[in-house]
């Protein structure tokens, strides 16, 4: 991708998008960026007739092109989100154990913990009421317990039950 960016040439790969299709893509490179924890490129896809993001994650097949093209005028996105991202989430609290320390520091500051004897913090966590972030909070398994508030702590209570119950 970077030598796509400094020789101006076409890429083309199979992108599979957040719901599970797969297309074919001709795409204009035009730079990295990282967006919170996943990198992207963004470039004018051929296909769509405009300029996207794609995860470098979803993209198979990656080729370079030997023909170049000729830049246009764009304009590079907006990806300071922290205004409409904090008027999304609730604050929850979490015990976690030190084990998982580096993984929540992921997503908030280490502000946001508070020793709880020798082997747990408690955690202000930002929170986003959608599959994706109860799916991160489960995937802490015995090692994160939801504190508060309560409805959250129910909704991983429900979720792990429903895990269970496949088990059974």
């Amino acid at each position: 991708i970077q030598t796509a960016l400094q020789e101006r040439r076409l890429l083309s790969f199979a992108y599979v998008d957040g719901h599970g299709n797969q297309t074919e893509r001709i795409v204009e490179p035009y730079q990295l960026v990282l967006k919170g924890s996943h990198w992207y490129f963004q470039g004018y896809c051929r296909f769509r007739q405009d300029y996207r993001l794609f995860r470098l994650s979803r993209i198979s097949n990656l080729q370079m092109k030997a023909e170049t093209f000729a830049p246009r005028d764009y304009q590079k996105p907006i990806l300071d989100y922290s205004e409409a991202l904090e008027a999304m989430q609730t604050r929850i609290q979490l015990r976690i154990q030190k084990s998982i320390l580096d993984r929540a520091l992921d997503f908030c500051g280490f502000e946001n913990f508070t020793p709880d004897g020798a082997e747990h913090y408690i955690v202000e966590y930002p929170f986003i009421e959608n599959d994706y972030y109860f799916d991160m909070l489960l995937s802490f398994g015995q090692a994160c317990e939801c504190l508060a508030p309560t409805r959250i702590r129910e909704e991983l209570k429900r979720r792990a039950q429903a895990i269970a119950a496949m088990y059974e």
